[in-house]
């Protein structure tokens, strides 16, 4: 098995030293995730007819700016990704399966039992936050891999491997955890239903686009240039696209709820107190459960990093595309990554102090 991950490792080195000496944008990344936060909260104050305007360029239920923005963010993270190399990590079952089952059961039973105990009088919000727990993150963990000198490749082919489950499994679970179990366990009557195709359309616009993209442009890029060409031309030169498309991303969404965030505070505490209990919970059952197991402490940054974000990005257009854009569940799909930022780098504070408490060889 340390074989098979050195080879791993070996086949994706080019890209890992293309990133040796981090750009002045990443370096500084927090710094700009806030700085787009605070311009997001003004412009939608200051301008609160933003939203409608916005509003204006949309086909159906799919906001195209907000879709560009998102296709863009999560093209070149699925690009960098080899997924040739996944059956070689899969054989890594002992890792994989404790991955899969922090994600797509831990996680999500936890985000829901949260927002039932914290928002069971406030159905909306409730099912926002539900519909955040569903989405496990593939964009923005790859930057907490980094800060926590996680194991970047295997971090790269984790979130491929939920890519494709989430793509599958993503609408059936909404329906799943939104329509069937509050009535099944006696929770009470919510009225609130979601239709899995239009979860289904969001997926596959907001995910499946950039997914596709990534490998074919992979495939066929390789295929004609060769893999070192790709390595160390193509890639450098699309990476900077997710930095971008990120903050010009955060900026949009937290424009659309400015007025909002700002008029509404005690409702931005209410959400904020489930999400901070979910993050830090997620990550310490997942590091001490990985320790347990006795896994090296990259991967073990990497597997707790993985399922203690998530995929606003996703959360935030499924609850545009079926509630609306001025839904209460849209509202706490954005609280979202206001609450995430800070509570991550902290965790990633407390990861690598850990690192050097548990893993001093």
């Amino acid at each position: 098995m340390q074989k098979n991950l050195l080879i791993i490792v070996l086949q994706i080195q080019p890209v890992v030293k293309m990133n040796v000496r981090m750009k002045f944008l990443d370096r500084y990344l927090t710094v700009w995730i806030f700085l787009a936060m605070a311009l997001g909260v003004g412009l939608g104050y200051l301008f609160p007819s933003i939203p409608e305007n916005i509003n204006i360029f949309s086909i159906g239920t799919t906001n195209i700016p907000l879709a560009l923005g998102l296709i863009l963010m999560m093209y070149p993270p699925l690009a960098k990704v080899d997924y040739s190399l996944l059956p070689k990590v899969l054989q890594d079952k002992k890792a994989i399966t404790i991955s899969l089952i922090l994600n797509w059961i831990v996680g999500t039973v936890l985000m829901f039992g949260l927002a039932v105990l914290f928002l069971r009088n406030e159905p909306e919000y409730m099912t926002g936050l539900i519909l955040i727990g569903l989405a496990r993150c593939i964009a923005m963990v790859i930057v907490w891999s980094d800060l926590s000198k996680a194991n970047r490749e295997y971090t790269a082919l984790l979130v491929a491997l939920n890519s494709v489950f989430q793509i599958v499994s993503y609408s059936f679970f909404v329906w799943l955890f939104i329509n069937v179990l509050p009535g099944y366990l006696g929770l009470g009557d919510f009225n609130v239903s979601v239709s899995m195709r239009a979860v289904t359309e969001s997926v596959l616009i907001y995910l499946g686009i950039p997914f596709l993209a990534g490998f074919l442009s992979r495939y066929f890029i390789i295929k004609k240039k060769g893999k070192e060409w790709y390595n160390r031309k193509f890639i450098p030169k699309i990476s900077p696209i997710t930095l971008i498309a990120l903050l010009a991303t955060i900026v949009l969404m937290f424009s659309l709820k400015g007025n909002q965030i700002i008029e509404l505070p005690f409702d931005v505490v209410k959400i904020a107190i489930p999400l901070i209990l979910y993050f830090s919970l997620m990550f310490f059952i997942s590091f001490f459960i990985n320790k347990a197991l006795k896994l090296p402490y990259d991967t073990n940054a990497s597997i707790a990093f993985t399922a203690t974000g998530n995929n606003f990005e996703l959360a935030i257009a499924v609850a545009i595309a079926v509630f609306g854009l001025n839904s209460p569940q849209a509202f706490t799909a954005v609280i979202g990554p206001l609450v995430e930022v800070p509570v991550l780098i902290l965790l990633v504070k407390i990861s690598l102090s850990l690192k050097q408490k548990y893993y001093k060889k």
